[in-house]
């Protein structure tokens, strides 16, 4: 490792090779979200799959993803090369995560007019594979790229800044294909949206990726360790370490908050609300005052630490969405303010639990000598996947089950019932998230001693 590389490992990079290395997260971001909200009606309704049979291909290669997510990031915590550890994976996935993009965004260059089951089921498979490849080394590589305890939140706040730049800008396409359809007289439909999604990742996740591999160098790779565990082995005995457990379960928390309030946006502005025109508006808004959220929460984590700061951004949560009880039929100031101050808050517990858990590889690689960066990551990644699932899975049924009914005129007890689970759902998990963290007792102190053990521990390994 070079001498500029070695000083990075330990205050971080500059900011212009951390901008470079947080740019991946715009295509990844862009990527994630229509996959989640665009693709499944579009190929659902207007290619004519069917509701049951893309539900179903959704799921099974989110299960496939569950699988391959932490094979690869235990495979990608004991990979040397000359080139690093997450760098060759990283390599080897993107012209896999290039091709599965396009086939599934834009079939119609393969030449491909109407893409059926066996299509999307093929290269869906192919697209989290190559998205496991590339997604959990470029985590493990944020969360390893500084051993300094306050230099990994800013590393992260660059990823949130950029994930949320990616989220806004492939919010914002689809409506300016509408304006600009509307303009010419001829709406853009679905085919066309989602294709220019698919161009955007690809135009944006090559030059990024190559910019990285290029640009960022890899922190050193830590001693392999002579009694590493099997890769089943060593996922049981990370869930058996108390801080990572917490630290999981209270970014299942938070996800599963975010989710809840993310699926029921629409139907809370447009029905219980009566703002239909402005729910897309608003849903835009939280994520362009989104950008601003990662500073903020930077500035604060530097004062308290991370825990304490994720516990406040966590309270901050439970006072926004306990808000929106207050908000009347017509109420768009009250709305619009919560809306604004949501965004303010957004990521502030997922920016600084992503921080914590290089923290918490760095404690189990001095009591175990395995680096565990990856994995850790990956299961990181496993818990956010579930919480999206369940958030889906029960937000929905649930006001359902309640007698909301989208799209026809509701009774004021289901508007009621919807608007008590999108504001009490959310505050609920995001206090039970608050609640988990108490008691985390790996602060800016006792990372330092472990820094400081494991920099005694490898020096001699490094002097030979």
């Amino acid at each position: 490792m070079s001498a500029e590389a070695s000083s990075e490992a330990g205050k971080g990079p500059s900011w212009l090779r951390l901008s470079i290395f947080a740019s991946l997260a715009i295509p990844l971001a862009g990527a994630g979200l229509p996959l989640a909200v665009y693709l499944p009606p579009y190929y659902a309704q207007e290619l004519g799959l069917g509701l049951t049979t893309v539900g179903a291909i959704f799921m099974l290669t989110q299960v496939w993803g569950a699988i391959t997510d932490p094979v690869i990031g235990a495979l990608s915590d004991r990979t040397r090369t000359r080139f690093g550890r997450r760098k060759p994976w990283i390599a080897a996935g993107t012209p896999l995560l290039v091709l599965a993009t396009a086939a599934i965004f834009l079939p119609h260059l393969f030449g491909v007019v109407k893409p059926g089951a066996a299509w999307l089921a093929s290269w869906l498979t192919a697209f989290y594979l190559a998205w496991a490849a590339v997604q959990i080394p470029v985590s493990a590589w944020a969360g390893e790229i500084s051993g300094q305890y306050h230099a990994r939140s800013k590393v992260q706040t660059f990823f949130h800044v950029t994930t949320a730049l990616g989220l806004l800008l492939v919010l914002i396409l689809p409506a300016l294909l509408d304006r600009i359809g509307a303009r010419d007289g001829a709406p853009a439909d679905g085919a066309q949206k989602v294709a220019t999604m698919g161009g955007f990742i690809l135009l944006t996740l090559i030059p990024s990726i190559l910019a990285a591999l290029a640009f960022v160098p890899e922190p050193a790779s830590p001693p392999r360790s002579a009694d590493a565990k099997p890769s089943r082995a060593a996922i049981l005995a990370v869930l058996r370490d108390r801080l990572l457990v917490k630290v999981l379960a209270s970014d299942f928390a938070v996800t599963l908050a975010q989710l809840t309030r993310s699926s029921l946006f629409v139907f809370f502005v447009s029905a219980y609300v009566g703002r239909p025109d402005l729910a897309a508006g608003l849903f835009l808004l939280q994520f362009v005052f989104g950008v601003f959220a990662g500073p903020i929460w930077l500035a604060i984590g530097y004062r308290l630490g991370k825990h304490r700061t994720a516990i406040a951004g966590e309270l901050t949560q439970v006072a926004i969405n306990l808000g929106l009880l207050f908000v009347a039929p017509g109420a768009l100031p009250l709305l619009l303010s919560l809306t604004i101050a949501q965004g303010l808050a957004q990521g502030s517990g997922n920016l600084m639990l992503r921080a914590m858990v290089s923290d918490v590889a760095d404690k189990q690689r001095l009591e175990t000598g395995e680096d565990r960066t990856g994995l850790l990551f990956s299961i990181f990644s496993l818990t956010s996947k579930a919480a999206t699932a369940v958030a889906v899975g029960v937000a929905l049924p649930l006001v359902g089950f309640l007698g909301f009914k989208p799209g026809v005129v509701n009774t004021a007890e289901a508007l009621l019932s919807l608007k008590l689970v999108f504001a009490l759902g959310p505050a609920i998990a995001h206090a039970f998230s608050a609640l988990l963290l108490a008691g985390f007792d790996l602060d800016e102190t006792r990372h330092s001693e472990i820094r400081t053990a494991l920099d005694a521990r490898t020096a001699p390994l490094a002097a030979e």
